[in-house]
């Protein structure tokens, strides 16, 4: 596992085990609320929190907080307990639920109304808007404030027991209506919801607010270090409120600026907008920023954990630029990620002086990087196929690929010159006449002659047909968050954010690619086997990253 980079909080974690407290234990926990797919945010409390706990020799546990029946799902939970695997990262046994501790939340409750720090208030829920007062002025007490613990007591068990409808009674802490910290102003600690719930069934129609749930689901499992993003640091004086109150063993939350990464978005309800309005094609689509999108795209967990590590963890905000995370991706399928030739855009070349019916086999490098990977065999024939790209019949002056009366030469194979195009009914270039030289057999002239263009190709009669999908950025705008007046975040979503390519050529060595394989095309960028369309005899590609580093470009215009 990657080694933390040193931040605020590991010194905060390592000056706690050096002075020996909580007896020198690191415990953190990852704590997901499973009404969503997890993205690239929780990629980064992800490996901080299991990151910091091997560290220091500790264990993270992951913990659904399920308290809201309404919005959470199984299917949730399953991609998240795939998701943060995949990452890399084991919790053992020690995969727990807030709803695990539903009795003892509820006799927590119940405890805090017999010391009169607790009451049942009628107030709806716009009502207690109200009372809550603002910023500048202080709230009001809700007239339901000073029932009697016995009163309380009784209507909080009937509330338990399903006797009073939705929205109509809510159990709130009792702490000052007046304080400058709203979420002091009394808050809710239980509503009613006669909603099933995915693990508890019926059991309950009472469910616990994340505020009043989180603290003290935390003191149960002994988590020592509560790591939380900075929304939460205004909650802190509530978290620590109810375990003061309650005696209980006290963990210290610690709070984090939350990742914003450019061209996307990561609030859960935009992404769930996004899903059910039908601008992507599930959580699991590739432009998604979710780990189930990336992953099926072909991003590595190592690329996604040395981005999280290389991003640090600060309390001020700031927008990550996608090109890191591309550079991380880039840097890492560089290393282990086999080469091979596909042409996306296919134009036939047939070599007119090269023997009719001959096919040759020829070596090729499967990885620069890895001395390891060796060679393979790719076949060559009369009849190839190059990109259209590759290609001008009138070209500028910078263009050094293959024009007319001009030589390049073939990755792998030999010198080709183009002697004559052959174009349809419209104009169209359909076909390109090209005469080879056999001495440069491998790529170089026995005469020492140059030239200025290795293109790459794929032999005509063993080439696999496939799909390939080419993903682009899902915004056109750097940060779609910002919205301008009139519009919706929706309306910088980017037309050509994918392009499919349905009649690619690709070399024969892939009709064995699993789903998932991931390699680099020769010239064209990173590619992964659709784990979801992919299929025997009929391949889908997804492309991971392109070869261009845009993160590099941005480096150097800073130097």
């Amino acid at each position: 596992m990657e080694v933390q980079v040193s931040n605020f909080i590991r010194n905060i974690v390592a000056e706690d085990v050096a002075a020996g407290k909580h007896g020198g234990k690191v415990i953190t926990r990852f704590p997901p609320e499973p009404n969503g797919y997890l993205h690239i945010g929780h990629a980064k409390s992800i490996c901080l929190n299991f990151g910091l706990a091997a560290e220091f020799g500790g264990y993270c546990n992951l913990r659904f907080d399920d308290t809201n029946p309404t919005k959470e799902e199984q299917e949730y939970v399953d991609s998240i307990i795939e998701d943060v695997r995949w990452l890399g990262f084991d919790w053992g046994d020690r995969l727990y639920y807030a709803s695990d501790y539903f009795d003892k939340l509820y006799e927590w409750a119940v405890q805090l109304i017999k010391m009169g720090k607790a009451y049942v208030c009628d107030l709806t829920a716009e009502e207690i808007r109200e009372y809550r007062g603002t910023l500048t002025e202080p709230g009001k007490e809700s007239p339901y404030r000073n029932r009697s613990v016995e009163e309380n007591l009784d209507l909080f068990e009937r509330m338990r027991k399903g006797e009073f409808p939705d929205g109509s009674k809510t159990l709130r802490a009792k702490i000052d209506m007046a304080s400058g910290n709203i979420n002091m102003r009394d808050p809710v600690m239980y509503r009613i919801k006669h909603e099933k719930h995915h693990r508890t069934g019926d059991k309950w129609c009472i469910y616990p607010m994340y505020d009043y749930a989180h603290g003290q689901s935390d003191s149960i499992e002994g988590v020592t270090h509560s790591i939380c993003t900075m929304e939460y640091e205004d909650h802190r004086p509530l978290y620590d409120w109810f375990l003061d109150q309650l005696n209980v063993f006290h963990p210290q939350q610690i709070e984090f600026a939350r990742l914003n990464l450019s061209h996307t978005v990561l609030s859960k309800r935009r992404l769930l907008k996004l899903v059910n309005e039908g601008y992507v094609k599930g959580w699991n689509d590739p432009r998604m920023p979710t780990l189930a999108g990336m992953r099926r795209r072909g991003y590595t967990p190592d690329a996604i954990r040395n981005f999280c590590n290389r991003i640090g963890i600060a309390k001020k905000e700031s927008l990550v630029d996608m090109g890191l995370l591309e550079y991380c991706v880039r840097e890492h399928l560089n290393k282990v990620a086999p080469r091979v030739m596909a042409v996306l855009r296919p134009l036939k070349v047939v070599i007119d002086n090269y023997p009719e019916g001959q096919e040759e086999l020829l070596d090729a490098i499967n990885n620069p990087e890895d001395p390891n990977a060796g060679t393979r065999k790719v076949p060559f024939s009369k009849v190839l196929y190059i990109e259209k790209d590759d290609f001008m019949e009138t070209p500028p002056k910078q263009f050094f690929r293959l024009a007319p009366g001009r030589e390049v030469r073939l990755r792998y194979a030999y010198f080709i010159k183009c002697e004559n195009v052959v174009k349809d009914e419209n104009g169209e270039i359909v076909e390109l006449h090209c005469t080879y030289d056999p001495a440069t057999r491998g790529g170089d002239a026995p005469d020492g002659r140059k030239v200025k263009a290795t293109l790459h190709w794929v032999s005509a009669p063993h080439a696999i047909e496939a799909e390939v999908r080419l993903y682009d950025y899902l915004f056109i705008k750097k940060n779609p968050n910002d919205v301008e007046e009139g519009k919706d975040f929706t309306d910088y979503i980017n037309p050509k954010s994918l392009e499919v390519l349905k009649s690619c050529r690709l070399e024969p060595s892939l009709k064995d690619a699993k789903p998932g394989d991931r390699f680099q095309f020769e010239r064209l960028g990173y590619f992964c086997v659709d784990t979801v369309d992919s299929t025997p005899g009929k391949p889908v590609f997804n492309r991971i990253v392109t070869l261009k580093d845009e993160w590099a470009k941005i480096q150097k215009g800073k130097k």
